[in-house]
């Protein structure tokens, strides 16, 4: 039996050294600065730094790659929630987004605040500083509720 545990222990350490080699592309897509959320739509400091603290990592194309990026199998499931994250919703390709969409996301975003679904729980199991208060959540809220009601569908 003794035997048996070894092999075993010697091929998932054999395993998981060989997938430290495989790595995921860790490059952020280009800023185009005409299609961020920034140039078009005004954000206030405090709404800045929750979106800066919470969400910039997933829904941006200015992801910072924290250290446990570079441990796989780790580095895959975070790159997996990053594209997920991104093509959900991008920040910076905002301005690429119709009318129609953006109201849609900016309703979305205070609809998952508030019910608890972003940030993602994975991302906060070593993100304390992206959890976010009921004030944060109010504070979002109001500010998506106000961008709404700016965009003038066609």
């Amino acid at each position: 039996m003794k035997k048996i545990l070894k092999i075993v222990a010697l091929a998932f350490v054999t395993a998981f050294i060989a997938v430290q080699f495989y790595r995921p592309d860790y490059t952020n897509p280009p800023i185009v600065q005409a299609e961020t959320i920034e140039a078009t739509t005004q954000i206030p400091e405090n709404v800045a730094q929750i979106l800066t603290r919470s969400c910039s990592d997933c829904h941006t194309n200015q992801t910072v790659y924290p250290w446990y990026s570079d441990i796989s199998p780790f580095s895959w499931l975070l790159v997996g929630h990053i594209e997920e994250g991104r093509g959900e919703l991008n920040l910076s390709v905002w301005n690429t987004y119709k009318a129609q969409k953006k109201r849609r996301k900016l309703g979305e975003i205070c609809e998952q605040v508030v019910s608890g679904e972003m940030p993602h729980n994975q991302y906060l199991w070593l993100h304390r500083d992206a959890q976010l208060s009921a004030e944060d959540k109010q504070i979002l809220c109001d500010w998506t509720d106000a961008e709404r009601a700016k965009i003038v569908e066609p």
